[in-house]
């Protein structure tokens, strides 16, 4: 079959079947593309355009995006690391009574939507609950004034440890932040 019957079958364009591209064809550039590419992995298109034009390639971005596609060089997203399981070594505290204390706040709400705080002040070597305070509202004062209560019946404590629960419910609560100070003013050894 002749070309023109061809191409009048599928209805095309003589034109542009016998169309040649002229593009030059960029080898040079595709070539400098890659090693940009083996010396700085973590760079996209956008800024191996910008390297390129410093070395004085006068392409667009859109060149260099096209390019960047058909050779393959996207960047690979990371993946997120893993954390070690089970490497940590254990804190070791002394197996006696008052050698260390947690601090952890525990929130509900209420049925009508309003929420609450418990305070709960526990002895990790006799896991004894030591108190649980339920309020609306505990501000930094309050927990120190529970703490120099407790320590007026039980003793000072080894150490105390707490997920930053002072520094955040404190702050959130009334906008200051319990600091170690204050905690050693409410007769706290640490």
């Amino acid at each position: 079959m002749s070309e023109r019957r061809a191409c009048r079958v599928i209805d095309a364009d003589r034109k542009s079947v016998r169309y040649q591209s002229r593009r030059p064809p960029e080898t040079e550039l595709r070539t400098r593309l890659r090693e940009l590419a083996n010396e700085r992995r973590r760079f996209g298109y956008r800024r191996r355009h910008i390297l390129l034009r410093r070395e004085g390639e006068l392409s667009g971005i859109n060149r260099v995006y096209r390019l960047y596609r058909e050779e393959g060089l996207g960047v690979r997203k990371r993946r997120a690391r893993r954390r070690a399981v089970g490497t940590r070594a254990p804190i070791l505290v002394a197996a006696r009574p008052n050698a260390r204390w947690s601090l952890d706040f525990v929130h509900d709400q209420f049925a009508c939507g309003r929420r609450f705080r418990v305070l709960n002040i526990v002895d990790d070597v006799t896991r004894e609950c030591l108190a649980a305070i339920p309020d609306t509202s505990i501000s930094g004062r309050r927990v120190a004034r529970e703490l120099t209560d407790i320590i007026a019946w039980r003793d000072k404590p080894g150490m105390i440890v707490s997920d930053n629960v002072l520094g955040r419910e404190a702050a959130a609560e009334n906008g200051q932040q319990v600091s170690l100070r204050r905690l050693r003013s409410a007769l706290i050894a640490f």
